[in-house]
């Protein structure tokens, strides 16, 4: 039987991390990942048939991959920021990528007075320096709550950590949009209210990465990312092995055996990229529940952008995130109706056009064409909405999403869609049980499971790393790592640190 140092189940971005540093540290290293690729949600590929334009089909956006790891691993990575940070077409809603005159007059415009826009430079600013704070450390062994606590400003850590997000909206911000388009990154990818704590744990993980909470465009896609990550990792001598399928993981605290494909391989320290949950059944242990995933991404290509009403340029209003049906109350609304088993009469969600900051995706002749990518990413969809009909549901919410961008629009968006080489229109959509089939991701979820706090709280026994679980040589490198979920490789970077620590 072959042994290595270190056996990764799962081949996605975390796991490529993870191999590449500990390859470079002298490891032996065998990564195993059942599709016929690596990379796991960070891919692309050519979706519709005939159509020369490979989409980020499943995670679009680079915002918390820290610089460090970049520079660690040599990373050739282009992350272009977008000309825009949103659009709101309910009021007319312009944040400049970095907000000025533009920005205050378009709050002016909607709100009547400049007082939107001061409480919310003070709120950008406050957790502009929570950043500051906290990203420096997710690559260090966690800090406790209460030191973090001393470094931040009392008010900010009062209003992100200890009170209830919707309540500081409903304090700082009068206007039912703004206090949405300010709430919705407390939501992405997770079913909750903005009364939940959940909500503003899911807030701060998406206004901190790099100590800026910008998210960027990967130019390529997102298989740039990937592409890079298996590069440095073969190169410095990790063995990545696809078409290969786990199926038995057995840990004693010394030494390891991973059973995939009739075969078995002995390790030192196994790093488990897949979730939580799978990692128990692999164990023959009794499974976790899991958060379930609410979640539709739909991804179009069109022959041209479709103009809107309010008459703003479509290539300013889909360059940054575009806030569909977003304001506070539908999002609450949307929230309570799906709690209770029903489709949302309402569907938030936001898109934007990767193509306008990078058309490198696209085949040159389709962007002398003046062609576009666009991808909508919908809320308050959660798993238990598709297991009576998911093919008949995503058809509906397809269509009901694109019913509720015509209602902004000049040109509705199905005029504007390209189509294949069967003539069929270049649109797909992905709901939370799609993502299980395709990535093992339990019920959909793209975090792997709830998300947790990034710093160890008082009572909470989560190991040094935050990677840690029952054995000594087995660690999470992925999303459900404390510190992961989202593009970042924090869980690979974390776990290979825990394991070059123990060696």
């Amino acid at each position: 039987m072959d042994s290595y140092d270190v056996v990764v189940v799962g081949g996605g971005h975390n796991a490529l991390v993870a191999a590449a540093y500990l390859a470079r540290a002298g490891k032996s290293v065998l990564v195993l990942e059942k599709l016929p690729h690596a990379g796991g949600a960070a891919v692309s590929e050519e979706a519709f048939a005939g159509v020369p334009a490979r989409l980020s089909r499943y995670s679009y956006l680079v915002s918390l991959l820290p610089d460090r790891i970049v520079a660690d691993l040599g990373l050739r990575l282009d992350l272009r920021s977008r000309s825009v940070s949103s659009y709101t077409p309910e009021g007319d809603l312009l944040v400049e990528r970095e907000p000025g005159a533009a920005t205050a007059e378009s709050f002016r415009r909607l709100t009547g007075s400049s007082a939107e826009w001061d409480a919310w430079t003070r709120w950008y600013d406050g957790i502009a320096a929570f950043a500051r704070v906290l990203a420096p450390g997710v690559l260090e062994p966690l800090r406790a709550k209460e030191e973090l606590r001393g470094l931040v400003e009392p008010e900010v850590w009062d209003r992100v950590v200890e009170r209830p997000l919707a309540e500081s909206l409903e304090e700082l911000f009068a206007h039912d949009v703004v206090r949405g388009v300010v709430g919705t990154d407390g939501l992405i990818g997770t079913h909750a209210s903005l009364w939940s704590p959940a909500a503003n744990r899911c807030f701060l993980y998406h206004l901190v990465g790099n100590g800026t909470g910008e998210w960027r465009v990967p130019v390529g896609g997102m298989a740039s990312v990937t592409g890079e990550l298996l590069r440095v990792a073969r190169e410095a001598g990790a063995e990545v092995v696809t078409g290969a399928e786990v199926s038995t993981v057995d840990v004693d605290g010394t030494r390891a055996e991973v059973g995939y494909d009739g075969r078995r391989v002995g390790a030192r320290f196994v790093l488990a990229g897949v979730a939580p949950r799978t990692l128990d059944a692999l164990r023959g242990k009794e499974v976790r529940p899991v958060a379930e995933g609410c979640q539709v991404k739909v991804n179009m290509v069109l022959e041209r952008l479709p103009r809107l009403r309010s008459g703003v340029d479509p290539r300013v209003a889909f360059a940054g995130t575009l806030h569909l049906d977003e304001s506070y109350s539908r999002l609450e609304e949307a929230y309570r109706q799906s709690a209770a088993d029903v489709i949302p009469s309402v569907l938030p969600a936001e898109m934007y056009c990767h193509t306008l900051t990078d058309p490198s995706i696209l085949a040159p002749d389709l962007v002398a064409r003046g062609w576009h990518t666009l991808t909508l990413f919908g809320l308050h969809t959660p798993a238990a909405l598709f297991d009576a009909d998911n093919d008949g549901l995503r058809a509906d919410l397809v269509r009901r999403y694109l019913a509720g961008l015509d209602e902004h629009l000049l040109d509705p968006v199905e005029e504007c869609l390209a189509r294949d080489a069967d003539g069929r229109p270049c649109v797909e959509a992905r709901t939370p049980l799609d993502l299980e089939r395709e990535l093992g991701l339990p019920r959909g979820n793209i975090f792997h499971d709830a998300l947790a706090w990034p710093f160890a709280e008082d009572d909470a026994d989560v190991g040094r790393w935050g990677v840690e679980t029952d054995e000594p040589n087995l660690f999470v490198c992925g999303a459900g790592a404390r510190r992961g979920g989202g593009v970042s490789g924090i869980g690979g970077h974390n776990a290979a640190r825990a394991v070059l620590e123990r060696s």
